[in-house]
C-alpha cells in the first residue's frame, strides 16, 4: 500500500518523547517503556563547580558528524512525528558524508527505530528514575546501545566516547558523566538487562526482543501460529536497498533498460518480479537526471506485483480509488501504453498533487486525477470500469523494515477502525465494477483481519464476486505464498514486504 497521510500518521504521540505543544521535546510518555519527559533533566543535573569543568581541548572534541546527524534525524522522528526515510533523507541531502557515513548514519537510525523497545528495555535496567532523564541524553543512549548490541564491530570505547562527546557538544554537559557511567555498567554487565524467557512467555519474549507491540505479536501468534510469527517479526533485512523498474512508455523490453543501469555507479540486482531491479550505491536518485526525465520509477516490488496482476490491457478504463503517490497507477498506465484511461483519486489536495507530478515526469497524458472520498459513490462512474483498484489505507505492518516508526504507533482500536474503513472503500467501490470486470483489493498489511478475513467478508456480503486464483508465474517465483483467500506475502517468508493482494471477477 502507498503511503497516505490519512493512515501513516495515526497515534504518532504515542512514541516515546511524543510530541508537545510548542516543539517541547520534554513532553509526552511511552506506553512501552513508561520513560516520561516531564521534568527530564532535574534528577541528574549537578553545579558546575562541583562537576568541574572539562579541558578546552575537552569541549571542543566533537563527536562524528554520521551520529551527530543521526541524533537529529532521531529526535525528528520521535519527538516531531518525522517519517524516519524523509528525515535522513533531508539530512543526507545537506551535507557533504562519503558513501561510508551515509551507510552508517542510516543503519544507525533505522536500527535504533527498529529495535526500540528492546533498547528502552535494556536501559531501564541502569538508569534509576528513567522517566526523568533528559530526552536527548536518552536519545544518545538508545543510538550508543544499537551500536553495541545491533551493529557490528564497534568497539566499546569508541561507542562509549562518541556518546559523551555528542552529550557536550549539544549543551548537556552535566549529563556526560552520567552517560559515561551507564553505558560502562552495561557494557560490564550486560546480563543484568536479559530478555523474558521465550519458554516462560513467548508473546512478551517476542515482543521485547523484536520491539513489536504485545498486542500485535498476540495477533499474528493467532494469526499464523508461534513459529511463523517469530519468523515475521524477527526478520531485519541485511540492507535498505532501492528497487526501481523502467517506463513501459520509454523502454520495450528490460535490455535496453539494462544498458542504461550498466552507465551508472549502482550496484544493481535483478528482482524476482518482473522489469524490478534492486540497486544500491545511489546517492540523491531524485536529482539523477533520467530519473527526473522519466526513464524509471522508485516501486517495491509488491507493489508492482499488485500492478501486474491488475492485468491491465490498452483501452480499458481503469480506477485506482486510493492512488497517491501513484507508483500503482503509473504502472498500469504505462503498460496500456498511452490509451483508455486510469482514473487516479486520492482523499487529498495536497496528495492529489503528488500524483500530477508523478504524471507530468513520467509523460503518462492517459492519466485523470482527483481529490475524492472512495467511501463516497460517484454516480457517473456506477457499472463503467474494467477494473477497480482499491489499495486500501490499512495500518502498515508489512512495511515496517522499511518505516520502523509505523509499528509504535498502530493500536488495536486504530486497526479495527482500519478495518472497517477498508469495507465501507470496498462496498463503493464494487459498484464501479462491469460485469466481466475485476476489483483488485491490496494492503501492505500482515493482519488477517484487513486481508485474508477481509476477503472472505466481502466475498460472503457481495455474491455477485468471486475470487479469481493466482497465475503461475506467481506461485512459482514465490512458493511459500500463502493462497488459501488472496495472496498473503509475509516479511522473511516472501521477501522484504508483507503485502496482500485479492483479485475478484464480477460474475454478475
Amino acid at each position: 500500500m502507498d503511503n497516505r497521510s490519512n493512515d501513516k500518521k495515526q497515534n504518532r504521540s504515542g512514541f516515546s518523547g511524543g510530541r508537545s505543544s510548542g516543539g517541547n521535546r520534554r513532553g509526552g510518555s511511552s506506553p512501552r517503556t513508561g520513560f516520561d519527559r516531564k521534568g527530564a533533566g532535574k534528577r541528574f543535573a549537578r553545579p558546575a563547580e562541583k562537576a568541574g569543568r572539562p579541558s578546552e581541548d575537552r569541549r571542543n572534541e566533537r563527536a562524528t558528524p554520521a551520529r551527530t546527524a543521526a541524533l537529529t534525524a532521531l529526535s525528528d522522528v520521535l519527538d516531531r512525528g518525522a517519517y524516519v526515510s524523509e528525515a535522513i533523507n533531508r539530512l543526507l541531502s545537506q551535507s557533504t558524508f562519503p558513501q561510508n557515513d551515509r551507510k552508517f548514519c542510516t543503519a544507525l537510525v533505522y536500527g535504533t527505530l527498529e529495535n526500540l523497545t528492546a533498547i528502552d528495555y535494556i536501559l531501564k535496567a541502569f538508569i534509576e528514575d528513567a522517566e526523568k532523564l533528559d530526552g536527548q541524553a536518552l536519545h544518545i543512549l538508545r543510538l550508543a546501545v544499537c551500536q553495541k548490541v545491533f551493529m557490528d564491530k564497534i568497539p566499546d570505547n569508541a561507542i562509549a566516547d562518541e556518546a559523551v562527546k555528542l552529550t557536550r557538544q549539544i549543551g548537556l554537559e552535566h549529563l556526560t558523566g552520567f552517560v559515561n557511567g551507564v553505558l560502562r555498567n552495561y557494557f560490564r554487565e550486560p546480563e543484568k538487562a536479559s530478555f523474558p524467557s521465550e519458554e516462560e512467555d513467548p508473546v512478551r519474549y517476542l515482543s521485547v526482543r523484536y520491539s513489536m507491540p504485545e498486542w500485535i505479536v498476540n495477533q499474528l501468534i493467532e494469526d499464523y501460529g508461534v513459529e511463523l510469527a517469530k519468523t515475521v517479526v524477527s526478520y531485519r533485512p541485511t540492507s535498505h536497498d532501492m528497487t526501481i523498474r523502467p517506463n513501459m512508455t520509454v523502454f520495450s523490453d528490460d535490455t535496453a533498460f539494462e544498458e542504461l543501469l550498466e552507465k551508472k555507479v549502482w550496484k544493481t540486482e535483478k528482482g524476482r518480479v518482473p522489469h524490478a531491479y534492486h540497486v544500491s550505491g545511489v546517492m540523491q536518485i531524485a536529482r539523477d537526471s533520467d530519473y527526473l526525465s522519466g526513464a524509471f520509477s522508485i516501486q517495491g516490488e509488491a507493489s508492482m506485483l499488485c500492478a501486474q496482476l491488475a492485468q491491465v490491457r490498452p483501452g480499458m478504463t481503469v480506477l485506482d480509488a486510493c492512488a497517491a503517490p501513484g507508483g500503482k497507477t503509473a504502472y498500469m498506465a504505462e503498460q496500456m501504453q498511452g490509451s483508455g484511461r486510469v482514473y487516479a483519486w486520492d482523499l487529498h489536495e495536497h496528495r492529489v498533487a503528488l500524483l500530477n507530478a508523478m504524471k507530468k515526469r513520467l509523460s503518462l497524458e492517459n492519466i485523470r486525477t482527483a481529490a475524492h472520498d472512495a467511501r463516497k459513490l460517484k454516480e457517473d462512474f456506477v457499472r463503467r470500469m474494467d477494473l477497480c483498484l482499491v489499495d486500501a489505507p490499512c495500518t502498515g505492518l508489512g512495511v515496517i523494515n522499511d518505516k520502523p516508526d509505523i509499528k509504535y504507533g498502530v493500536t488495536r482500536e486504530s486497526a479495527d477502525e482500519m478495518v472497517q474503513i477498508q469495507r465501507d472503500i470496498l462496498n463503493t467501490c464494487s459498484e464501479y465494477v462491469k460485469k466481466g470486470g475485476a476489483l483488485v483489493y491490496s494492503t501492505c498489511s500482515i493482519l488477517a483481519d484487513e486481508n485474508e478475513r477481509q476477503c472472505a467478508w466481502f466475498l460472503k456480503e457481495h455474491p455477485d464476486f468471486e475470487l479469481e486464483a493466482a497465475t503461475t508465474w506467481v506461485l512459482e517465483r514465490f512458493p511459500n505464498v500463502r493462497k488459501e483467500q488472496g495472496l498473503q506475502l509475509l516479511p522473511g517468508v516472501d521477501g522484504d514486504e508483507g503485502f496482500y493482494i485479492a483479485r475478484f471477477r464480477r460474475i454478475g
